[in-house]
């Protein structure tokens, strides 16, 4: 279970979330219209549980609310994008 919400860290270009005790993020490269995803991490022992889920879904929300495209360059993120249709107008 997650105890925070995603946030944006632009200092070290990555989103973050606070989860059971550990932090699970997702580094990012900014591009004037898109933001490319390029790697996921969960703690280990917090793995399989939803939480990486979690963290792009609220990425994902973060960059429609910033009127931004994404652009999938890990492998994690391209298989959410493919299982979450709802977000495809966001894909650039």
């Amino acid at each position: 279970m997650t105890t925070g919400r995603v946030r944006d860290n632009k200092l070290l270009s990555r989103f973050e979330l606070d989860a059971e005790g550990g932090l699970a993020f997702a580094n990012y490269r900014l591009t004037p219209s898109a933001v490319i995803i390029t790697h996921t991490e969960t703690p280990r022992g917090l793995r399989g549980r939803g939480i990486a889920s979690d963290l792009v879904k609220g990425a994902l929300h973060l960059i429609r609310a910033d009127g931004l495209k994404v652009i999938a360059g890990c492998g994690f993120v391209v298989d959410y994008l493919h299982k979450h249709p709802e977000f495809a107008d966001l894909v650039g």
